[in-house]
């Protein structure tokens, strides 16, 4: 189980937003790279960083800030948002990415995601963002008709790494996780699923590590981190005493 530490990126800066709404940007730091740094040196094994402007305008926007986070942190670095092409997927893991996470285009061409987990198996994942229960894209812009598990489903044995599965109805208003609908759909595929949306406190982390939700490779925290709801110690301590337990 993974608690992923996030950085949404927006003007070149680390913000949360609420409710995918981009007028409601809460800047927290200007400076990525040290946030990334911050959150190596306080134990966190991996780090979810979100391209926000990118997701908008459909290509990189924030690349030299996701450059300078790859050369400040020894972390595995999975990136969302803006990538739609295999030459931009190609590009970012030459640059030392561990993970793309393909969201639009997973809705828009779903062929050019199994494609691209055939020639990059192991760094390739889908993310799928829920308004309504309907997949949105382009940036939570647009909604969908499509299912949660529709979408989902259509890349069952394709090699994706996970599924970050996002309610855009909680995200960054600290609501806690949509946690029925996060386990209804890693009950319903074989990919691992990555919860994100609205994870407000260590009640959430403990719910994380309950019998039923460890079928989850984990979940992501953004604003529940930046503004100190959640201690990272003792979020991390919980989980490595989870972790014991089960190898026990």
């Amino acid at each position: 189980m993974i608690l992923f530490p996030a950085i949404d990126l927006k003007g070149g800066q680390c913000v949360r937003l609420k409710l995918g709404d981009m007028q409601q940007a809460t800047v927290y730091n200007t400076d990525p790279a040290a946030q990334a740094r911050s959150f190596e040196d306080q134990g966190f094994e991996w780090l979810h960083v979100v391209d926000l402007d990118g997701a908008f305008a459909g290509h990189s926007a924030n690349g030299d800030a996701v450059e300078a986070i790859l050369k400040a942190t020894d972390n595995p670095v999975q990136l969302g948002g803006g990538i739609r092409t295999l030459d931009h997927i190609e590009r970012w893991l030459s640059r030392g990415l561990r993970r793309v996470i393909l969201g639009t285009v997973a809705v828009r061409n779903p062929a050019l995601v199994i494609e691209a987990c055939r020639k990059f198996p192991g760094h390739v994942a889908v993310g799928i963002d829920a308004k309504g229960g309907k997949v949105a894209v382009e940036g939570w812009a647009e909604a969908s008709e499509l299912g949660i598990i529709e979408l989902a489903r259509k890349f069952e044995g394709a090699g994706v790494a996970a599924i970050v599965y996002t309610d855009i109805d909680r995200d960054g208003i600290l609501a806690g996780i949509n946690w029925n609908s996060t386990l209804e759909l890693a009950d319903a595929v074989s990919i691992p699923v990555i919860a994100s949306g609205g994870l407000a406190s260590l009640d959430d982390v403990r719910r994380m590590l309950q019998p039923d939700a460890r079928k989850l490779e984990g979940a992501i925290s953004g604003r529940a981190l930046y503004d100190g709801r959640i201690d990272p110690k003792e979020a991390l301590a919980l989980i490595k005493a989870a972790r014991a337990k089960e190898t026990a």
